[in-house]
């Protein structure tokens, strides 16, 4: 019986024999769990690739190693597949997570938010037969992190791979499109690489077997096919795969199609006469070439990322617009590490106060610089300064010493209501003039959602006996005449929480944050990176006050010119630049975001046309 002959869609992108499986049984079984593990192992040098490790330059071989695990998988493989990745990247970067309340809050949180990066997974095999298909797939990806940025509870944009690229090649993007357009260009550089690489080991397979004219499997129209059977675009009769110059081993399943098609191969499908002498098809032409335009796509997804950060390297820009100022940042310290942390509240409050103290010494002794501004970090007053004298007179105390505005991170309780966790402008001589409270409050840290559910898995969510509430109202203080934009703490995370600042005319940005309960954990490193990124994204100068540390100054282009230790009590001073102008990734704001979501959406609604086209085929 001779072999059938299928046409096929002229614009499929080409596919390397050598993909295929065809191994001998016990060979088979083995190789059933590549994918899988590739996918796992995907995730995990994508966490290699975060902070504090400086190796951002392996997020785009995690990519392109994901690609092979997904690239011609059925939709559900595609899902579990990216489902595994997403707990091989999240479970070691939020371990963090677990680090004083034990292992069930830990693995629920990376349970949950895998289930994104498996909605990606299915959205990427779904794509991974289209032309320029890396596009369309690294979309797909920011598609799904714009998700998780949103819900459940305000969203967790916590791992978004923007923040593993501080110290990248590509951070100039930031200035670009913001997080979204960082993201999407490792994504597109790492799924290129693959191709680039599949097709490369296509036309050496095709070197080497001396350019057949027709792909593995197909006989040319007309000619007796090579063994008993009927050779389809899903299988390979033994005697044609034997013909294949060893390109694949003999015996293995064919991948799955990424939609409601019948599973397909990764070798070329059978062609048309009229594909045999045009060369199209998706498959190798006669002279053994591989097709142009997947090239070109594969080149285009490696080099449009690069070239797009080179050309944005200008951006980068840490001038001094407006003057300068000098800004102080206190690192007062906690009594002990973890959840307890607070139960010295006087103690934090005064370790604070004897930092700033001590900085008026130094000034008075012209061993530092008079500061124009002093940023203490959240929760450095857990005492109400409104309801308790005492602590408000050791405050002013330390404020009218260093003679500076100074922004104090305090704990309001309300007579009524839920807490407020604000930030104080606290004047020399004046007191509280100004305030601004939180906006996006943490789930299960500041307030518990269906806390009698929670409370089953873990009792200590009765810790915050009192819940947090969000303010509504952007923060930005004019210290002595600098205006500087408030974002507190897990607020860095979100893309809008501090470009509201910018646009609404901060000079400077800072970031208080608290960090002890994590103890000595990667988690403060990963949120030093994403105030880094944001630094470069909107150009401006980022100070970073932590109660315990990583405190740090950052400069408009994203360079670290100080920065504390952990756990130990100390101060910073730095001559920073004030900005006043705009990056496009502020002026644009979630526009870049929105049409790489509708990308990723002409992807998927390409993929589901042609699953619906084939399926039609089928039934006539």
């Amino acid at each position: 019986m001779s072999a059938t002959t299928t046409p096929v869609d002229a614009s499929d992108t080409p596919v390397d024999a050598s993909e295929t499986d065809t191994a001998p049984a016990p060979a088979h079984r083995l190789r059933r769990f590549a994918r899988p593990a590739a996918a796992l192992l995907s995730g995990f040098v994508l966490y290699l690739s975060f902070p504090p490790r400086p190796l951002w330059w392996l997020a785009p071989p995690a990519f392109a190693l994901l690609g092979w695990a997904l690239r011609g998988r059925r939709l559900r493989a595609g899902f579990g597949l990216g489902y595994l990745a997403g707990l091989g990247f999240l479970l070691p970067l939020l371990v963090w997570t677990g680090e004083e309340v034990g292992p069930v809050p830990w693995l629920a949180l990376a349970a949950v938010e895998a289930l994104f990066v498996a909605a990606a997974g299915l959205g990427i095999a779904a794509v991974s037969r289209l032309p320029w298909w890396p596009f369309f797939a690294a979309g797909v990806w920011i598609l799904a992190e714009g998700a998780r940025a949103r819900v459940p509870f305000g969203g967790f944009p916590w791992g978004k791979i923007a923040f593993g690229q501080a110290d990248g090649l590509f951070l100039p993007l930031a200035a670009v499109g913001g997080t979204p357009l960082l993201g999407f260009a490792v994504a597109l550089c790492g799924f290129g690489l693959y191709e680039a690489a599949r097709l490369a080991r296509a036309r050496r397979a095709l070197g080497a077997s001396g350019g057949p004219a027709t792909a593995p499997g197909a006989s040319t129209p007309g000619a007796p096919a090579a063994a008993s059977g009927t050779a389809t675009p899903g299988t390979f009769s033994a005697a044609s795969d034997a013909s294949a110059s060893g390109a694949t081993a003999a015996g293995a399943s064919a991948p799955d199609a990424p939609d409601g098609t019948p599973p397909a191969t990764d070798a070329a499908p059978p062609r048309t006469a009229t594909d045999v002498e045009t060369g199209t098809g998706g498959a190798p032409s006669r002279t053994g070439a591989v097709p142009r335009g997947p090239l070109v796509a594969a080149a285009l997804a490696v080099l449009v990322p690069v070239t797009g950060a080179l050309a944005a390297l200008p951006l980068v820009d840490d001038s001094a617009e407006d003057g300068t100022a000098t800004v102080a940042a206190i690192q007062g310290n906690v009594p002990r590490l973890g959840l307890d942390f607070n139960a010295q509240r006087r103690a934090v409050l005064d370790n604070h106060a004897a930092r700033t103290r001590e900085l008026a010494q130094a000034v008075e002794e012209k061993r530092e610089p008079q500061p124009d501004f002093v940023l203490w970090p959240e929760n450095s007053s857990d005492i109400d300064p409104y309801a308790n004298a005492d602590a408000a007179d050791v405050i002013d105390e330390a404020v009218r010493a260093i003679g500076a505005p100074t922004v104090i991170g305090a704990v309001v309780a309300p007579e009524t209501g839920k807490l407020r966790n604000t930030l104080i402008q606290w004047e020399p001589g004046r007191g509280p003039v100004a305030t601004y409270d939180k906006r996006h409050v943490q789930p299960f840290g500041e307030y518990i959602p269906m806390r009698p559910l929670v409370r089953i898995f873990n009792s200590n969510v009765d810790r915050v006996s009192r819940d947090f509430g969000p303010g509504n109202k952007i923060g930005v203080f004019d210290l002595a005449g600098t205006k500087v934009g408030l974002a507190t703490c897990y607020e860095a995370a979100f893309d809008w929480a501090v470009r509201d600042t910018v646009t609404h005319g901060a000079q400077l940005i800072t970031v208080p944050s608290n960090n002890a309960t994590f103890g000595r954990s990667e988690m403060t490193y990963q949120q030093l990176a994403m105030s880094r990124v944001r630094a470069v994204e909107h150009s401006r100068a980022v100070v970073v006050p932590v109660t315990s540390g990583v405190s740090a100054i950052i400069r408009p282009d994203g360079e670290v010119v100080a920065q504390t230790r952990m756990f130990t009590p100390d101060v910073l001073v730095e001559e920073v630049p004030l900005r006043s102008s705009q990056t496009p990734a502020t002026r644009m704001g979630t526009l870049p975001e929105a049409l790489l979501a509708a990308l990723a959406a002409a992807g998927l609604g390409w993929s589901a046309l042609r699953s619906v086209r084939a399926r039609r085929t089928r039934t006539q």
